[in-house]
């Protein structure tokens, strides 16, 4: 898997969330924050969207993508939305989600998004009418939706120039992340990491903790973590299998580990949270 999907996989938590609503006449709508991600799709007619700084003219396909849930404010007339939210690990947040904007507005007229579009198209037919298997399609299409729109933004010139989306186009840096995540288990050393980005120890550290934000051992065992978070999550694997898998020599180290990272123990994580 690559990097972006390990990413979008990890730092979703539960099903996500969306509903189709036609209003007629002047209408408003105040959305409070949110922990996690929310977006709308006009289907039919014009709204404003506003919040802090920010405002949007919105006509039909039109897409908005609030990563951070910030509060926001609907106005339109007679409006057909496609609105819905994804619930994220935001106390974990991932410096890709921090690096993006309270707001990207996709307009319909900006560039050409099949891929996304088909997905609006195809969430609006199984919310008209919908058949059998409509409740098994509708989070799987939600979830493209969700990666599309973060593409979107990832592919625009100066959304990929700075930050994390910087660390993962840069040659030398992005190999080093791209290993951390292939090889979660493995027992990297600054060194190790160094030649496999072709630069000398010094040299990366400086570049990847520049880029990335942290060091590259502390984002290692972020990951790892934020890895075994998901597994326990969505999965019933043994803790021990948890632990030889993201890197732990035992499971009491990675449950000490997992504790000082979430304050709390793993068997107690899966048990609150776990599917």
């Amino acid at each position: 898997m690559d990097v972006f999907s390990d990413v979008i996989a990890a730092l979703r938590t539960g099903r996500p969330r969306s509903a189709l609503t036609e209003r007629r006449g002047p209408w408003r709508t105040e959305a409070a924050d949110f922990p996690g991600a929310a977006f709308h799709v006009v289907l039919r007619g014009t709204c404003r969207l506003t919040l802090p700084g920010e405002e949007a003219e919105l006509s039909a396909g039109d897409a908005v993508f609030l990563p951070h849930g910030s509060a926001h404010v609907l106005d339109g007339d007679s409006t057909v939305l496609l609105s819905g939210s994804y619930e994220l690990d935001m106390a974990r947040a991932h410096p890709l989600l921090a690096g993006f904007p309270e707001l990207v507005h996709v307009p319909s007229r900006q560039g050409p998004h099949p891929s996304l579009h088909a997905v609006v198209a195809l969430l609006g037919d199984e919310f008209r009418a919908p058949l059998p298997g409509t409740d098994a399609a509708v989070p799987l299409l939600l979830d493209l939706l969700l990666l599309y729109l973060m593409r979107v933004w990832y592919e625009r010139p100066h959304g990929g120039g700075t930050g994390w989306c910087r660390a993962l186009a840069d040659p030398a840096v992005g190999r080093a992340v791209h290993a951390m995540h292939d090889h979660p288990s493995r027992a990297w050393t600054v060194a190790d990491l160094a030649a496999v980005a072709g630069l000398s120890r010094a040299a990366f550290a400086r570049r990847f903790t520049s880029l990335v934000g942290r060091p590259p051992l502390t984002y290692l065992t972020w990951w790892r973590l934020t890895l075994a978070a998901q597994l326990l999550r969505s999965s019933d694997a043994p803790l021990a299998a948890i632990a030889q898998r993201i890197g732990y020599a035992s499971q009491f180290a990675f449950a000490e580990a997992f504790r000082r990272a979430y304050g709390t123990a793993p068997g107690r994580y899966r048990k609150e949270l776990g599917a």
